[in-house]
């Protein structure tokens, strides 16, 4: 079964080794390019004192090629369960080649096992291979930023493309065992995993463990640091804060700002600081209404995980992803010995 199944996916495996090894070669110099970019950060912020402008000048030189290459390696395992999952089984149901190996002595667990491991492991070698170059190019960069935690990077960093490769190689079988059509089942495996890989880092992840909590004072200082004000839905709401004493910390939710009583602060005299604040001549980001706010003594709740969770949380999601897989893998092998005629 493993012969015959590594001859039923050589072709995918051969184009696939031909991408890694590009990815290789692009990786390579691409981490030794940040690296001299951040020896040469080091090298002014020692000589001119000057590091918060080098450290800027640096992260803005590799975001965007760093954001764009996590948005494609978070694309690989969704690709890789629609074009390699889900015909896995569909295309031999669709063929009727599937019969030609149940009238053989192999069962149809065995065969659908040998098939989800093989293509499986491949899929993570890949997806993980990749992973791991991206971590290290990344590296230097990750440690000026501190923003490993950001839904994008996290996905693309460490062990956790491991497990999404896995889900999606199983997720892909299992559609197609029940769809039995090739097209509609890539369809479906590719928008099902797309979505679960924007479900999990906002509605799973935060709670997987629990987190730190904190009350941030918002004075004119603390508010001119903040990344944003207010919010698309309207409300009085402060965003891009960081933790002090805490820095790279993931800060998983922010309260809207707060009166000195605890209550939330009225939309109307938020929106009154917004758009129309006394003019005292206040510069920063924020201005006037910065000081406009800093003077009603207000402040946020905020929950976050310290820098130090990084790598647990990386092998927390990592066993989820893990664990989803051997139930989908195992609902799998009880479908095709009990109904698949």
């Amino acid at each position: 079964m493993i012969w015959l199944t590594w001859r039923q996916f050589r072709v995918q495996a051969l184009v696939a080794a031909l991408a890694l090894a590009l990815a290789a070669i692009y990786l390579g110099r691409l981490g030794l390019d940040i690296r001299d970019a951040h020896d040469a950060y080091l090298a002014r912020c020692e000589t001119d004192g000057d590091c918060a402008e080098a450290a800027a000048q640096f992260r803005g030189t590799y975001r965007q090629t760093l954001l764009l290459l996590a948005a494609g390696l978070a694309l690989v395992p969704a690709v890789i369960g629609a074009f390699w999952g889900a015909p896995l089984i569909a295309r031999e149901i669709e063929a009727g080649t599937h019969r030609l190996v149940w009238n053989q002595s192999v069962t149809r667990r065995r065969w659908l096992l040998t098939k989800l491991l093989v293509v499986g492991l491949a899929a993570m070698a890949v997806t993980g291979a990749v992973g791991a170059l991206l971590t290290w190019a990344a590296g230097p960069y990750d440690e000026v930023a501190k923003t490993r935690f950001d839904a994008l990077e996290f996905g693309a960093r460490g062990v956790v493309p491991l497990g999404y490769a896995a889900l999606a190689v199983v997720l892909g079988t299992v559609v197609g065992l029940l769809l039995r059509r090739t097209l509609p089942a890539m369809a479906l495996t590719l928008v099902a995993f797309l979505a679960i890989q924007l479900l999990v880092p906002n509605v799973v992840r935060p709670h997987l463990m629990s987190p730190e909590t904190t009350s941030l004072p918002m004075t004119a200082e603390a508010v001119n640091q903040a990344g944003n004000l207010g919010s698309i839905t309207g409300g009085a709401t402060i965003g891009g804060l960081e933790v002090p004493g805490a820095t790279g910390a993931w800060i998983s939710d922010t309260s809207p700002l707060r009166t000195a009583d605890g209550a939330a602060l009225s939309e109307a005299t938020f929106n009154e600081c917004l758009d129309d604040p006394p003019e005292t001549g206040a510069t920063g980001t924020f201005g006037d209404t910065a000081v406009c706010l800093g003077a009603l003594d207000l402040h946020v709740d905020l929950a976050y995980h310290p820098e130090e969770r990084y790598w647990p949380f990386q092998w927390a999601e990592t066993g989820l992803y893990v664990a989803a897989s051997a139930l989908l893998a195992a609902f799998g092998l009880w479908r095709v010995r009990r109904r698949l005629n």
